[in-house]
């Protein structure tokens, strides 16, 4: 086990190794530090709740960053203010009882982050609106806000939407990656099965509006992508996607919606995981080993391991660890994410960019391994010549202006009604 004396003195020398790159022009650094310490820094998606339940793991203390990536102390450390958490389920069966299933794990996730704020008050609050955000980031305390990641976890009662709402949630990712009644995924190996949203999922997008929900269109398929535009009567969001010009992924998006995007109002927050960075092609002993581990827990993927049973899913993450350790994966870096931020401003501009790193749910660069180390990302704005305007927007102004407009915007569709 290692101790917390142990993390900090590990997490101090890949911070010094991951600054190297600049460390010739200190004026840099420093004016980065100054910025993102300024800043309002806001990151839009992370699946930390599916940590919370986890034997040895402690949100308000420093864990091991192998294991986890996001807790109170590495924010602070960070100079993270504000993060989304996401209320997530893995695709299940399409039954009533797998719906059934899905809407009480669902309402679990939402108890489980309660009680965690409930438990330490002087260390963080949840936030619903931007101005709640700021107010409580004036306190020292860090920002929780709820996300929805996969409309599974709604079945087919619009009315958990509402009581979504009511608990926090303030978007929700309209399927992952695979389809469900809502919608099309952008990587059901089975392919499109509606052309886009389902007549359910029409319906999910009104009522979203209705609520002033944010429509979450990362993981969706492109067709859905372009229905959600045409119906939804105000911007909507991206939480974790990245641009598939930079790298050719399905979960990221062309240039063609990310101009459909920018008309709409809406904005792309970039997801750090590596495979949706850049395309680096693992080993083939690395590969073999993750197919014998899907094969063996009958998973699709490595993020359905959080639908296994509890005793299983600590054998899966274990035997997922020694496969890391045995056959290490080589990630990009925070060069290449922010090749894709250069992409999408010099697009579609300055406005329409953030980040969701998608920490916990597999997001991590080379030099940006969890939330700690946030303070590279910025360093590497301010090298390619990012203002502090500019780089105030990317960590949270972009989104802040899409959360206002869609929260307006729920007056004007009840009006319309």
């Amino acid at each position: 086990m290692i101790n917390s004396l142990q993390l900090t003195v590990l997490a101090s020398l890949v911070s010094a190794a991951s600054f190297a790159q600049t460390s010739e022009d200190p004026a840099l650094v420093q004016k980065a530090k100054k910025i993102h310490e300024r800043a309002f820094t806001v990151d839009t998606h992370a699946d930390t709740p599916m940590l919370l339940t986890r034997n040895g793991f402690d949100i308000t203390k420093e864990n091991d960053p192998k294991t986890s990536k996001v807790d109170f102390p590495r924010m602070r450390r960070g100079g993270l203010d504000g993060i989304f958490w996401a209320v997530y389920l893995g695709q299940g069966p399409r039954t009533d009882e797998g719906h059934e299933q899905a809407v009480k794990k669902a309402y679990s996730i939402f108890d489980n982050i309660a009680q965690v704020l409930t438990k330490s008050p002087e260390q963080a609050e949840l936030a619903t609106t931007p101005d709640d955000a700021l107010r409580i980031g004036k306190t020292g305390k860090r920002v929780v806000f709820i996300g929805v990641e996969n409309g599974y976890t709604i079945g087919h009662d619009l009315t958990n939407l509402q009581k979504f709402y009511d608990r926090g949630a303030r978007y929700m990712t309209l399927c992952h990656s695979a389809n469900n009644d809502i919608c099309d995924s952008s990587t059901d190996p089975k392919g499109a099965e509606y052309q886009g949203l389902s007549p359910l999922g029409e319906q999910v997008v009104t009522e979203m509006n209705r609520l002033g929900m944010m429509i979450d269109v990362s993981h969706v398929s492109d067709s859905t992508f372009y229905d959600v535009v045409r119906l939804s009567k105000v911007p909507v969001i991206a939480s974790h996607s990245g641009a598939k010009a930079i790298c050719d992924h399905p979960r990221n998006l062309t240039d063609d919606m990310l101009k459909t995007l920018a008309r709409n109002g809406g904005v792309i927050q970039l997801n750090l995981l590596s495979d949706y960075v850049k395309t680096i092609k693992p080993s083939a002993e690395r590969e073999q080993a993750l197919a014998d581990f899907l094969k063996k827990y009958g998973l699709e993927n490595r993020r359905a391991m959080s639908t296994l049973k509890s005793e299983d899913q600590q054998k899966a993450r274990a035997d997922f660890m020694e496969i890391n350790q045995k056959y290490p994966v080589q990630l990009a870096n925070v060069k290449d994410a922010v090749d894709h931020i250069d992409h999408i401003v010099k697009l579609i501009g300055i406005d329409y960019v953030g980040i969701g790193a998608d920490f916990d749910g597999g997001g991590a660069l080379a030099n940006l391994m969890d939330v700690s180390q946030y303070e590279n990302l910025t360093v590497e704005l301010v090298k390619r010549g990012y203002s502090k305007k500019d780089i105030e927007k990317i960590w949270s102004g972009n989104f802040f202006r899409v959360m206002r407009t869609v929260d307006k915007g729920k007056t004007k569709v009840l009006a319309q009604k």
